[in-house]
């Protein structure tokens, strides 16, 4: 994994929305779930989960695509389309930005990797830690603790 910089910043095809990133990092990620493979047109999705307190629109105005629920609602650009970030409800602390929207992704590589279960059998990503869905509440601090020795 490559260096980044704070701020980050990102937005959608079009240019409409916008995003900055203003603390690091805690962890990044692929998704192999056959949902995520739909929403990105690809064998997976790609994410940085970054803290709630340091991620902002900073243009724009996000609707909900995708994931309409409760708890997890998926956020695009209304004229693009674009799958911009992913927010859980209420805020655990943290919002999952798309890796492909920042406007400097070369830094990016998934530290882990979820639903394996569900991956295609040529998406390899190359991610250190891998797991059939995703890892259980216990084991997210140990692996945000690894993730920080990175950077």
């Amino acid at each position: 994994m490559t260096e980044w910089t704070l701020p980050i910043e990102g937005g959608c095809r079009c240019d409409k929305v916008r995003f900055r990133i203003t603390q690091p990092p805690l962890l990044t990620m692929a998704c192999h779930c056959t949902g995520c493979q739909k929403m990105s047109g690809s064998a997976f999705s790609t994410t940085v989960m970054v803290p709630s307190a340091g991620f902002e629109v900073t243009a724009g105005a996000p609707v909900i695509g995708g994931l309409h629920g409760d708890r997890a609602r998926h956020h695009h650009c209304d004229w693009c389309k674009s799958w911009l970030f992913t927010r859980i409800e209420p805020d655990m602390g943290f919002v999952n930005v798309r890796a492909g929207a920042l406007d400097d992704p070369t830094w990016f590589a998934p530290f882990i990797e979820s639903y394996t279960s569900e991956m295609l059998p040529w998406a390899k990503t190359g991610a250190a830690h891998s797991f059939p869905e995703f890892p259980s509440m216990d084991q997210y601090q140990p692996i945000l603790a690894a993730f920080a020795t990175l950077s």
